[in-house]
C-alpha cells in the first residue's frame, strides 16, 4: 500500500509594502477597478458664515463625485456613501447632517469629471452652468436631468481606514428624468452601459 502524495504547501502571498496582509495599493486598486459602479454627485450647502447677520455671505454649495454609493435598508430607507477622510465633503458632513445625491445619467459625464478633479477651482464656479434645483429639506443642489435625486440626513458616521462611511436616512426620493441610461465607472473610466 503506497502512501498518498503529500499535499502541496499552501501558496502564501508575497508581502507588499505597507500591507502585512499581502496586497499592495496598486493590486487592490486594479482588482476593485473591475467592479462596475454607478456614479453620483453628492451635494451639500455650507451654512452661512454668520447665521445671525443677514448681510454676511451665504454658505457655498459643495459637490463631490462618488462611485461608492449604495442602498443599505428599505425600512427605514437608508443609503451609504464613502467619503475620503479629511475631504471637504467629509469635513462639511461632520459639521452638518443634511446632504443630497443626484444619480448621474450617461449624458452627464462632464459633471462627474468636473467634480472629481484634483486641485479644482471653487465649487461656486463648478456649479455655475449646471442646471439644478434646491432640495426642499436640505437646500442642497439637485442636478437637473439626473436619473434620480435623494435628500438625506446623516444617521451615522463610521470611520473605515482612510475613508468615512456616511449612512443617511432618505428624506425624499424622486425620479425627475427617465431618459437615458446610468453613468457607470469601470476600469478607471466613465462608461455607458453596453459600451
Amino acid at each position: 500500500m503506497s502512501n498518498p502524495p503529500a499535499a502541496p504547501p499552501p501558496i502564501m502571498p508575497s508581502p507588499a509594502a505597507g500591507h502585512p496582509e499581502g496586497v499592495s495599493n496598486d493590486e487592490f486598486r486594479a482588482a476593485m477597478s473591475r467592479l462596475a459602479s454607478g456614479v453620483v454627485l453628492v451635494t451639500a450647502q455650507e451654512p452661512p458664515l454668520d447665521p445671525d447677520d443677514p448681510a454676511a455671505p451665504g454658505g457655498e454649495d459643495v459637490g463631490m463625485t462618488a462611485t461608492a454609493f449604495m442602498s443599505v435598508s428599505l425600512d427605514p430607507p437608508l443609503v451609504l456613501v464613502s467619503l475620503r477622510e479629511g475631504s471637504r465633503m467629509d469635513e462639511l458632513l461632520e459639521e452638518q447632517d443634511l446632504w443630497a445625491v443626484s444619480v448621474l445619467s450617461e449624458s452627464q459625464r462632464h459633471i462627474a469629471g468636473r467634480f472629481a478633479m484634483k486641485g479644482r477651482v471653487s465649487d461656486r464656479l463648478l456649479f455655475a452652468d449646471i442646471p439644478y434645483t434646491r432640495g426642499e429639506h436640505t437646500g442642497s443642489p439637485l442636478v437637473g436631468g439626473a436619473l434620480a435625486v435623494l435628500e438625506c440626513r446623516t444617521e451615522q458616521r463610521v470611520p473605515a481606514g482612510d475613508h468615512t462611511l456616511v449612512i443617511g436616512r432618505v428624506l425624499t426620493a424622486r425620479i425627475p428624468s427617465a431618459d437615458g441610461g446610468p453613468l457607470a465607472y469601470f476600469r478607471g473610466r466613465y462608461r455607458q452601459l453596453g459600451r
